[in-house]
């Protein structure tokens, strides 16, 4: 990324980054008055803290809004100036029982990295405690030569190791069940975590007793195969929530403002102030949102409208953030901050998609809210029941523990998780690559596809058509010249060549230059000396001067199997959408070619993230299928998302699924989703068939401890089997 400002001096500008800890020195303004602080909150992980703090900052004086976004950890505050403080909305959080500070991205991003580094040595930990436990519990369970003097030094060698292990590892599920449980509710971490502790205990009283079987190693294996999908889970979200930081990446770091003696001042360009005049060499992005003042140019505006063409800007146009200058130097008035820029938008919009997918409750956590109080329940009348039929209390407690270890949730936890452990392993065999579980339960409910079209349907580089050969390696000299994409592409078709000499571009118009020592021009068709006006923005026309003149068209063609797919989708029930920020005869034309009726052009990223809330908002669940810098916004918003590989790196981090090759990659992701979803329930199925089966057998005394933990692994067993089905979907054709 080269910075804005070449040869000018950096500024003595104080920095909100170099402000003091006091909160008011990131506080700014909004254009209607209103003042906007952001905050990065750290202990809020569900929705219930969501809803606490938003309330609670929420009823200050003169508060409008208060929003925190549980993916990325920030808090947005807005309120009326003199109503309320920076410092006692920082108070107020504290008070709630969370940290509070100026939101920072690069102490945001230390955060996630330590939470990732707890997780990689909880991980760490089970791992080890897992393996040399059973280097002492194997011998046991296979009885070879195994005295009771012998069995129980391996029972206590097993206990060193395994419960410190155990406690360790298990720390993000005890506090997670913990924070759970103080709010009154249970998730998937309250069972697992009380299977553990209770296995350990019984484990402890076994050994001690000098009974025969002890489960140390269970433990800890469970937590370590738990802690595999912590860990990964980690990972993915911490990708999705990289996806705003990468378009913000994007935005030029330092901004050169125009001095009243006509000299320049380089600042960072969060401190360029609204009315600031700026200067924007080639090569360069717009810093911020911006008014053409002087000079003209041609504009690189993927960022903003994913369009290949460039685009011309003239005095008085408004020029958004993030465009890239191609040709002209040009002098800008800022008209918004940084904080307030297109780019800026844009990434609040992928954060406020992601916030809305994290509020995605998965079918296991409901399921755990009715099988913990069922279950412990249950175990709890078979201590009593056992006790009053006149059993000692340990025999009452084994019967207790049987019944929950036969019933944990290994099942149920794995119901899922396994589903999408298989169904990501076929996907990636069809060169697609699933970025989260959630992204597939997301993708089986889609009713809606969208297809955004430069790049996606079409290939998204123009190329050139009808070309005379000899005029071809004419105009190619003045091409070779110039960076207009365009340009580009004609002399990509020409080949290696010489240069035209005293080569001169005029940005907007085009290039004029001596080819053996005669006088040329190629751009636009009155540039050139057609009549008529400028011509399309697909073409180039050339010549010499007083000579006939030579049309170079250009097209951005289909992708070969874009009508299949169109059709494909439509044959699964599915209606298809384009929106794209093209102009209208192109957008029609390609949704004539591929067969799709319904599309809309010229939308900004705004409006493509706008128009997919709306049908959302309509109960339309729709599939974003998209690759450009501005459609990073709407695949965050869209109720799930697929970017090819080659799309820009913010797109990737912003879509649920990322695909390389073709577009047949859409109605195969679509087919294993459905046909996921279909397992998962049917796992869910299976694990409450065989508690509502073998939790009787524990209560009345029929299974033991020992085969209760058999059960329970063949019940893990049936359930990953059943998974494994999914390895045969999609092996029909695609098409079909």
């Amino acid at each position: 990324m080269t910075d804005t400002l070449r040869g000018c001096p950096s500024t003595g500008r104080v920095t909100a980054g170099e402000a003091a800890a006091d909160p008011e020195a990131f506080v700014r303004a909004r254009e209607d008055g209103a003042q906007v602080l952001e905050l990065v909150v750290r202990g809020a992980r569900c929705a219930g803290c969501l809803g606490k703090i938003e309330r609670g900052v929420g009823a200050l004086p003169g508060v409008e809004s208060a929003r925190l976004n549980l993916t990325t950890g920030k808090l947005s505050v807005a309120w009326t100036p003199g109503a309320t403080t920076s410092r006692r909305i920082v108070e107020t959080v504290t008070d709630l029982g969370y940290a509070a500070a100026p939101f920072d991205p690069a102490e945001a991003r230390a955060e996630e990295d330590r939470e990732g580094r707890r997780l990689a040595i909880a991980l760490g930990v089970a791992a080890f405690g897992a393996m040399n436990t059973m280097m002492f519990t194997v011998p046991v369970w296979s009885g070879v030569g195994m005295g009771e003097g012998m069995r129980g030094f391996m029972y206590w060698a097993s206990a060193i190791v395994a419960t410190p292990c155990a406690l360790w590892a298990g720390m993000p599920f005890f506090e997670s069940a913990w924070r759970s449980l103080r709010k009154g509710r249970a998730n998937m971490d309250v069972p697992i975590s009380i299977g553990v502790l209770l296995t350990l205990a019984i484990s402890f009283s076994e050994t001690f007793l000098r009974g025969k079987d002890a489960y140390f190693d269970a433990a800890v294996s469970l937590l370590f195969l738990l802690l595999i999908g912590r860990y990964l889970d980690h990972r993915l979200r911490a990708t999705a929530r990289s996806a705003a930081r990468d378009l913000l990446a994007l935005q030029a770091r330092t901004a050169a403002v125009l001095q009243a003696d006509g000299g320049c001042v380089a600042v960072p360009v969060r401190d360029v102030m609204v009315d600031d005049r700026l200067a924007v060499a080639p090569g360069d992005r717009i810093p911020v949102d911006a008014v053409l003042e002087e000079g003209a140019s041609d504009l690189d505006l993927a960022l903003v409208t994913g369009e290949t063409a460039p685009a011309r800007a003239a005095a008085g146009d408004r020029l958004p953030a993030g465009a890239l200058n191609l040709t002209g130097r040009l002098v800008l008035r800022a008209t918004a901050r940084a904080a307030d820029s297109t780019l800026a938008e844009v990434a609040r919009l992928m954060e406020a998609g992601a916030q809305s997918k994290s509020r995605y409750v998965r079918l296991a956590d409901k399921a755990a809210a009715l099988y913990v109080p069922v279950v412990h329940s249950v175990a709890a009348l078979t201590v009593l029941g056992w006790w009053i039929a006149g059993a000692d209390l340990r025999t009452a407690l084994l019967r207790a523990v049987a019944v929950l270890i036969i019933t944990c949730p290994c099942a149920l936890g794995l119901a899922v998780p396994a589903v999408q452990v298989v169904a990501a392993g076929r996907l990636f065999r069809s060169r697609v690559l699933v970025k989260s579980g959630a992204a597939l339960e997301r993708l089986a409910e889609v009713t809606h596809v969208v297809f955004d079209k430069t790049g996606v349907l079409t290939r998204g580089e123009p190329r050139l058509v009808d070309a005379p050969p000899r005029a071809l390696a004419a105009a190619a000299q003045l091409a070779r010249a110039s960076r207009h994409p365009l340009s580009r592409a004609l002399a990509a078709a020409a080949g290696e060549g010489p240069v035209a000499a005293e080569v001169v571009e005029t940005a907007g118009f085009g290039l004029e230059g001596l080819i053996d020592g005669k006088r040329a021009r190629l751009g636009r068709a009155d540039w050139v000396g057609v009549a008529g006006g400028p011509g399309r923005e697909t073409e180039l026309w050339f010549g010499f001067v007083g000579e006939t003149k030579v049309r170079f068209r250009f097209v951005d063609e289909l992708r070969p199997e874009a009508r299949d797919v169109v059709a494909a989708l439509k044959a699964r029930g599915l209606t298809v959408e384009i929106l794209s920020g093209d102009v209208e005869s192109a957008v029609a034309d390609a949704a004539r070619a591929v067969g799709i009726e319904r599309w809309r052009s010229g939308l900004t990223p705004a409006g493509k993230a706008a128009t997919v809330n709306a049908l959302a908002s309509g109960r339309v669940n729709t599939l974003m299928v998209g690759d450009g810098l501005n459609d990073a916004a709407v695949l965050a918003c869209a109720h799930a998302s697929m970017a090819p590989g080659s799309a820009a790196e913010a797109s990737q981090n912003a879509a649920d699924l990322v695909f390389e090759g073709g577009l047949e990659a859409v109605p195969t992701a679509l087919d294993v989703a459905r046909a996921a979803r279909r397992r998962a329930l049917e796992n869910f199925g299976l694990s409450a068939a065989y508690n509502v089966l073998a939790t009787p057998l524990a209560v009345v005394g029929l299974a033991t401890p020992f085969v209760a933990a058999v059960a329970m692994s063949v019940s893990s067993l049936v359930v990953t089997l059943n998974a494994l089905r999914l390895n045969f979907v999609g092996r029909r054709p695609w098409t079909s």
